[in-house]
């Protein structure tokens, strides 16, 4: 009897748990893409004590912030205080609607454009703060802001995702699923209800059923059919256009939102780099990588230089894809050597994969003078030797007389060296493709929107696959690209929860 009594206990609690397990997986909302953005939104999920299954198709998560700089654009933070930085919402607001302006098209937009201002301490600074990540002192000025906002974090990209995974993985409710591919999404009806995915090992097709979707897959700035077809009208489309973008940065979320009825904004709103380098690891020459020295001069293939150089992407890469073949060289002596960057490589890197890697021959030349560096960059001598000559003569004088860069400003460029000490340098750039700021089109929730500006029921959208909620309009204020991408996490997690809570909530 007692065996009985037992027995009928276990069955008993074996009943509940079958009626609770599936009350709990009901509410289950699958994240495509573990990228920051999406990463973000998983978090804000599981905090609601909501099951998240997290897709991604590369092996490893971080997608292109991973390697990024690491750097955000941020309102009001300490850093700024102790700086004697004065900021505000309010001069920030003027800032982002100024320096994204487009006469020929919407622009920023305003209402996200007041919320990130508003909420980027509270939203970003605070909550990465809380995390594990820790900022450097130092807050830099860039193009676009009438004061320093620029925060690097310690660590760069990996120690900007680290922290932010570390405690995603550990959290019981986030559940990863690597090397799946998303390919569709599941209807019931008009509302979406789950994913279908291709694992990637093997090619089977898994459908993942959910209450909710988060599509994090990002722009689409790797896929040049797509980058080509929203093109800006007003450029030229380059000779030779590096890619920049993540590699799983295709377009996918894209195809599969409008397959559902999703509409598309600002399309032709991308944010592309006139410093793109080859990629020695890119057997295929397609792909590149941001790189820089701020104690260069650019040229053409006349030998001329053609503007004020600086990283002011809104200026310079107009300039770049309207030279002769859409390229340039970057020239300095051995001292500038030094502060050569490449987005998230540290110097010994820089050393050894670029100049002293036999793979990267074609693009990185020597000489141990001025004319011999021309032959080598196949430059036109005379030109050459009498744009270097002018340009070390303008330093002397303090006084840019073609461009108007020396003595500019404040900023790093605006001081440059004269071009003495050999051996020199010349380093081919190009065109690279980076961000989308167009993309699916979605409300203050992150709710996916159709063409008549309804919802789709059960999709959300966050990051760079909403043009970055649209914060920059034509153009971007550097930082605001990891920065959008963890505002719009945060709020699309949030709002998800919210809404499975209200439905819960309401009768069958």
């Amino acid at each position: 009897m007692k065996r009985l009594h037992t027995i009928l206990w276990i069955v008993l609690f074996l009943l509940v748990c079958c009626r609770t397990a599936p009350a709990d997986e009901n509410r289950r909302v699958v994240v495509v893409g573990a990228g920051i953005s999406g990463l973000t939104a998983a978090w804000e999920l599981a905090q609601k004590d909501i099951p998240v299954t997290l897709l991604e198709m590369s092996p490893h998560y971080g997608g292109t912030g991973l390697t990024s700089e690491g750097a955000i654009c941020i309102i009001g933070t300490p850093e700024q205080e102790q700086s004697g930085i004065k900021d505000s919402p309010q001069i920030a607001f003027e800032d982002f609607m100024k320096y994204g302006r487009d006469d020929h098209g919407p622009g920023p937009n305003k209402e996200w454009v007041q919320y990130y201002v508003d909420e980027s301490r509270r939203e970003i600074y605070d909550w990465l703060t809380q995390l594990g990540v820790r900022f450097e002192e130092k807050v830099i000025l860039m193009p676009g802001n009438t004061v320093p906002r620029w925060h690097k974090v310690a660590g760069k990209g990996r120690g900007l995702l680290e922290p932010i995974y570390k405690h995603c993985k550990e959290h019981k409710k986030i559940s990863f699923v690597f090397r799946t591919k998303a390919v569709s999404l599941l209807r019931d009806g008009n509302r979406i209800c789950g994913v279908r995915a291709e694992r990637l090992k093997d090619g089977a097709w898994i459908d993942y059923p959910a209450s909710a979707v988060v599509l994090a897959t990002g722009g689409f700035q790797s896929n040049l059919n797509m980058v080509r077809q929203n093109w800006p009208a007003e450029l030229p489309f380059p000779d030779h256009l590096l890619i920049g973008g993540g590699l799983n940065a295709v377009g996918t979320g894209h195809e599969m939102a409008a397959a559902v009825g999703a509409h598309m904004v600002n399309m032709q709103y991308q944010w592309n780099y006139p410093t793109g380098l080859a990629n020695p690891s890119d057997s295929g020459g397609r792909r590149g990588m941001n790189a820089y020295s701020d104690k260069s001069i650019w040229v053409n293939k006349m030998g001329r230089r053609f503007m004020s150089e600086s990283r002011d992407t809104k200026l310079t890469f107009p300039e770049v894809v309207r030279q002769p073949g859409g390229t340039y060289w970057a020239i300095f002596d051995s001292n500038a050597r030094d502060v050569f960057r490449v987005s998230g490589w540290r110097p010994s890197q820089i050393t050894q994969g670029i100049f002293h890697n036999q793979v990267m021959s074609p693009y990185v030349k020597s000489g141990l003078t001025i004319s011999e560096l021309a032959q080598a960059a196949g430059l036109p001598p005379e030109a050459f030797i009498q744009t270097v000559n002018r340009w070390n003569q303008m330093v002397t004088e303090g006084k840019d007389a073609d461009f108007g860069r020396i003595g500019r400003d404040q900023l790093t460029w605006s001081h440059p060296p004269k071009i003495v000490q050999p051996p020199f340098y010349a380093v081919q750039f190009f065109p690279l493709t980076r961000k989308s700021m167009g993309g699916v089109a979605m409300d203050r929730s992150c709710r996916v929107t159709d063409s008549s500006g309804r919802p789709i029921p059960g999709l959300y959208a966050v990051g760079e696959l909403t043009g970055l909620a649209g914060v920059n309009g034509k153009a971007s204020l550097e930082g605001t690209f990891l920065g959008a991408c963890i505002m719009t996490g945060r709020v699309a997690g949030r709002a998800a929860a919210a809404a499975l809570a209200d439905q819960k909530n309401k009768p069958d």
